[in-house]
């Protein structure tokens, strides 16, 4: 991911597109705070899967500052906003259906043996891990919630 974005760095340079180009070196820096971190914790850089967690962090900052200057009457800002997140989600991992999310929270709670809401934990830990930057982790918690709690 690393090298992909850098390329897409220059070619951005190159083409004189300095929104996108804002919007990369955004990324690279927060790709080089997630590396420093993970030094910090003994490693030598982020995993893909950490990245994929900064790059859907950013997603959704950028969806909540949307809601904000929307209802600020700033439709100006909230379309910087916008295509700063289409650029974001061209690094994504294609994002899983509503059936697909219903389908994995179905499998990850028989195979934990997850029985009431106190299990919870288990399953989500096993979503974060597994499906990182691909779900709605506010949504499938919900998700997961209802179905442990007999709904």
């Amino acid at each position: 991911m690393r090298k992909t974005i850098g390329d897409a760095v220059k070619t951005a340079m190159k083409a004189g597109e300095k929104a996108r180009l804002s919007t990369l070196r955004l990324i690279s820096a927060k790709i080089k705070d997630a590396d420093l971190a993970a030094q910090g914790a003994g490693k030598t850089e982020a995993t893909p899967g950490e990245l994929i967690e900064v790059l859907a962090r950013m997603v959704k900052q950028r969806r909540e500052s949307i809601e904000q200057f929307t209802a600020g009457k700033r439709p100006d800002l909230a379309e910087i906003e916008q295509a700063e997140i289409h650029v974001i989600e061209e690094y994504l991992p294609q994002g899983l259906s509503a059936a697909e999310t219903s389908e994995a929270i179905a499998a990850l709670i028989k195979e934990t043996a997850a029985a009431t809401v106190k299990d919870m934990g288990k399953v989500m830990g096993l979503l974060k891990e597994r499906y990182a930057g691909r779900m709605d982790f506010t949504a499938a918690s919900a998700a997961v919630k209802a179905k442990l709690s007999g709904g």
